[in-house]
């Protein structure tokens, strides 16, 4: 059995080195030639935890990095994990998986092994049944469901773990008709992922199921932070307290409730807005997710107003931000609120200063020599007027006293309350707890 996995970025390269750490002979590909000689070496193209050490693993075994797509020849399963950007109104750009499954639909003209094409990209509604099945049809000459398997397959992956995330999955879905190929997929997955709950359905079920999910996880992520924001005009409540208590609601549960300065990252916000864009078109006003998507985006107004109270015009004032990536453990600045935030405040005039453990470069990529850049928080803060923690990542739960010796002023706005129980002698603001000191 061989595995082919076209598309090697976050998904794909994070399949590509589970499976091939467990012995399959996989193939991984993609169209960027330095790319593929990085990650052949055993590097990396992004941060993610665990997933060198993984990828590695499968170098040592039968993983093969390339940037030629014709290896699928002799393939018994294709996963297709390329992007599906966002464009200007919302909607899901297509370019990139046509041109994909296109060249894998000339390939099956000459292929005898008749493969099952897994598409692992979030796609809308529709897209399989009225894109990607007629591209194949129509440039290899042959049937699905006949001569190869078409099955969507959505990823549930989170970022910071996203190897653990790929190895346990907490569920495996199948979109598609009930043919031998997809016994074959169930049968392939089952042993893959013993006990995991396999859901088999139809291809526009099995992509509204991604959409589903993400817009329910920023779903629970603005309704906390909409509690968050009534908390912090209550004096003595804390939003913490609030979600842990919550959270044991076996009806709630307790993940996406850190309350914290909005939702981020390559997923939830484009594919909330994808949603969004999709429901329009067929007729229907999604006022629900929009205001979901609107509590996201005024909770950077709110932390921008909260500034502005402790430190007035924020023209010409020296600024630090304390983490650019979307979440801990990863260098993924992608519609990071922490970059939203700095836009609008060097639009503003205000000076800034940014450290993260991970993610300088790049957020250097986004903005220049427009903003200042520290590789210790000590340094970053020298000479600050206000600093404002974004991310939470450990290493600013470790900031003291000594920490801000250097600051002008010391005022601490702490979205993500990593310093609630400290006594940090400074004008400190925690997001979410109302009447601090």
């Amino acid at each position: 059995m061989k595995i082919a996995i076209v598309g090697l970025g976050f998904v794909g390269l994070s399949l590509t080195s589970v499976l091939s750490a467990k012995g399959l002979q996989v193939v991984g590909i993609d169209i960027d030639k330095d790319k593929c000689k990085k990650i052949s070496h055993g590097i990396a193209p992004f941060f993610e935890k665990d997933l060198e050490k993984t990828l590695r693993n499968g170098l040592k075994k039968q993983l093969e990095i390339n940037d030629d797509i014709s290896l699928i020849d002799d393939c018994d399963y294709i996963f297709v994990t390329v992007g599906t950007p966002q464009k200007s109104d919302g909607s899901i750009e297509l370019s990139i998986i046509k041109r994909v499954v296109s060249a894998i639909g000339q390939n099956l003209k000459k292929n005898h092994k008749n493969p099952i094409i897994f598409i692992k990209s979030t796609v809308i509604p529709g897209t399989m049944q009225n894109t990607i099945l007629p591209i194949l049809e129509n440039k290899s000459g042959k049937k699905a469901g006949k001569d190869f398997g078409l099955i969507s397959n959505p990823e549930f992956l989170q970022e910071s773990s996203a190897i653990k995330d790929t190895k346990f999955p907490h569920v495996v879905v199948l979109g598609g008709y009930e043919t031998k190929y997809m016994k074959k997929a169930k049968k392939f997955f089952s042993k893959l992922h013993p006990k995991v709950p396999i859901i088999i359905t139809n291809h526009h079920t099995a992509e509204m199921i991604k959409y589903a999910n993400n817009s329910f996880l920023a779903t629970k992520i603005s309704f906390i932070n909409q509690l968050s924001n009534i908390c912090q005009n209550i004096p003595g409540a804390n939003i913490d307290d609030i979600a842990k208590t919550i959270g044991l609601d076996p009806r709630i549960g307790k993940l996406f409730l850190n309350a914290g300065p909005g939702y981020g990252g390559s997923c939830l916000p484009k594919d909330m807005k994808a949603l969004i864009n999709f429901a329009e078109k067929i007729g229907i006003r999604p006022t629900f997710l929009n205001e979901v998507e609107k509590t996201n985006e005024n909770q950077c107004i709110n932390i921008i107003s909260l500034i502005e109270r402790k430190i007035g015009n924020v023209n010409k004032k020296r600024i630090t931000v304390l983490g650019t990536s979307f979440k801990p453990e990863t260098d993924d600045v992608r519609d990071s609120i922490s970059i939203k935030l700095i836009k609008k405040l060097v639009k503003k005039g205000a000076i800034i200063t940014i450290h993260d453990p991970k993610a300088i470069e790049n957020t250097r990529k986004i903005f220049l020599k427009k903003i200042e850049y520290k590789k210790s928080i000590i340094d970053s803060l020298a000479k600050s007027q206000c600093a404002i923690i974004m991310t939470q990542w450990k290493e600013y739960s470790k900031i003291t006293n000594s920490t801000i010796k250097k600051m002008d002023r010391k005022i601490i706005i702490d979205s993500r309350r990593v310093l609630v129980e400290k006594d940090i002698d400074a004008d400190y603001q925690a997001i979410g707890i109302g009447n601090n000191k």
